[in-house]
Formats: structure tokens, C-alpha cells, sequence
């Protein structure tokens, strides 16, 4: 017996920190999307174990600090595990998390059990733990369901730099931004684009300090014929740009191929 599990790709529409902890820890407030692209895992019974396939394989560690077999210590059930990976790793799109998230749901269907809130693999996991549109906030245990949001298409867009996280909050100079507005009902998918840009990604600007291609990418997105917003999502590098159509996202893609580029169409949910 096999159980698969599909694990999209997180886009972070807005993110906000508001605060930091005593202990370090950043305060949140994010709106966030899932992608119609991800990753995949596959569970079989047998010892534990991780092997990977797909275009990203090649860049996936699967030593004991693999997010994937972190979740299957932290679930207390041994399985023959499978990636694939068709996400870029570092990226600003969940998929560590993402996959963590996956492996739970699948040994959760496995073993017959849920297990408790997975925030100690990251702030990340909770959220995509039910990978549809949520609001997170504190360290990322707190989500809240985001329903009736209208539909939106997208191109995301990798430069083929990976960048780390904790640099980047390293390079914050504020910290205690305001959080999100409150979500209201949206008629159609421009307005829900127009209250989204009201909002922000409070570590896009350390992100291209680091990383300037970032900057690159989001001008070029801007410039796409249809592009309702450009943005960074999560810590970086891979940017959006929101469409009102998959039509308007698959010609901005088109157009923003570059070599060693990962540039993708998707429609978010």
C-alpha cells in the first residue's frame, strides 16, 4: 500500500512582521495562497527512509535534518519515503515546509492518527498543513481560514538564487510594522488585487539588498501587459505577479524565461 500526498507551492500574497519575541522569534501577519504546482510525497511501509526525484532533486539534502524525515520522527512512524521535488529549494514558496506538511497528512492516513500542532518544524507547516487560502500570524501557529477569496492566476518567477532566511531578518531595520487590515468580501479578482497591494512583503527591501536580481525580477513582471500587482513572496527570491486570467499569467511567463530562470504559471487557491 502507497499513499500520495500533493504538496503546493506557498505564495505569500502579503507579509507583515509585526513584532519580535523574547526569544527571538518574528511576529507574523500573512495572507496566504496555494499554488496548482508543487511537490509530491508518496509513503509506502517499510523502514524510514527518504529518496527524491524530479528537477530539484539534485539540490535536496536528505540528511537527519531533512524537513521530510523531521516530520516522519516528529509523527513516530517509520515509512519509505518519496519526493518529488519540482519546486526550487530556498525560495521563498513553502516547499520545505510545504513537504513537511504533505509527509504529516500521509502518515496521518497511514497510521489512522493526527498528530499535534506542528509548529516546532517551523512557522511555515501549520499553514500548509490545509493548503488553501489562510490568514497566519504569531510564529505561525495562529491560521485562520480565508474563505470565498475570488480567483486569481499567477506567474512565478525565480532568478536561480537560493537566499537565507535568517539573513534576511538579520537585515530588517524595523520590526514592529502595523499588521494586515482586515479582509473584507471582494466583488471580483482586480479588487481582491487591489486591496493585496495595499499591503506589503516587510522583507522585500533586506531581500534585494542581499540579492538585487530580486529587483530585476519584480521590474520585469511589473512591465507584463495584464499584471494586476508584482511582489516578492516570503522571505525570497521567487517574485509573483497576479493576473486576472491564466491566459494573461502563461504570456508573462512566456516572456520572463531567461536561462537558469524558474518561471511557472499557476492558478492560486
Amino acid at each position: 500500500m502507497s499513499v500520495s500526498a500533493f504538496a503546493p507551492a506557498k505564495i505569500n500574497l502579503t507579509l507583515h512582521v509585526t513584532g519580535q519575541r523574547a526569544d527571538g522569534y518574528h511576529l507574523l501577519d500573512s495572507l496566504v495562497v496555494f499554488a496548482d504546482l508543487g511537490d509530491r510525497i508518496t509513503a509506502r511501509p517499510g523502514p524510514l527512509a527518504l529518496t527524491v526525484s524530479g528537477p530539484f532533486a539534485g539540490d535536496i539534502d536528505t540528511g537527519p535534518d531533512n524537513l521530510v524525515l523531521r516530520a516522519a520522527r516528529f509523527a513516530g512512524v517509520d515509512a519509505a519515503l518519496h519526493l518529488e521535488k519540482n519546486l526550487p529549494v530556498a525560495s521563498g514558496i513553502g516547499g520545505g515546509s510545504s513537504d513537511a506538511a504533505a509527509t504529516l497528512r500521509v502518515l496521518a492516513e497511514m497510521a489512522g492518527a493526527r498528530w499535534p500542532d506542528p509548529v516546532a518544524l517551523g512557522a511555515d507547516v501549520p499553514v500548509c498543513m490545509v493548503p488553501r487560502a489562510q490568514r497566519m500570524r504569531g510564529i505561525g501557529e495562529d491560521v485562520t481560514q480565508v474563505p470565498g477569496l475570488p480567483p486569481l492566476a499567477a506567474v512565478l518567477v525565480n532568478p536561480g538564487v537560493g537566499v537565507s532566511t535568517p539573513a534576511i531578518f538579520a537585515r530588517l531595520t524595523r520590526r514592529d510594522h502595523a499588521p494586515m487590515a482586515d479582509i473584507p468580501g471582494f466583488a471580483d479578482g482586480q479588487a481582491f488585487a487591489q486591496w493585496v497591494a495595499a499591503g506589503r512583503n516587510d522583507l522585500q527591501e533586506a531581500a534585494i539588498s542581499l540579492c538585487p536580481v530580486i529587483a530585476t525580477v519584480l521590474a520585469g513582471i511589473a512591465a507584463q501587459p495584464g499584471v494586476l500587482l508584482a511582489r516578492m513572496s516570503g522571505s525570497g527570491a521567487t517574485c509573483f505577479g497576479l493576473f486576472a486570467t491564466r491566459a494573461e499569467a502563461e504570456t508573462a511567463a512566456r516572456a520572463m524565461a531567461r536561462p537558469g530562470w524558474w518561471v511557472a504559471p499557476v492558478t492560486l487557491t
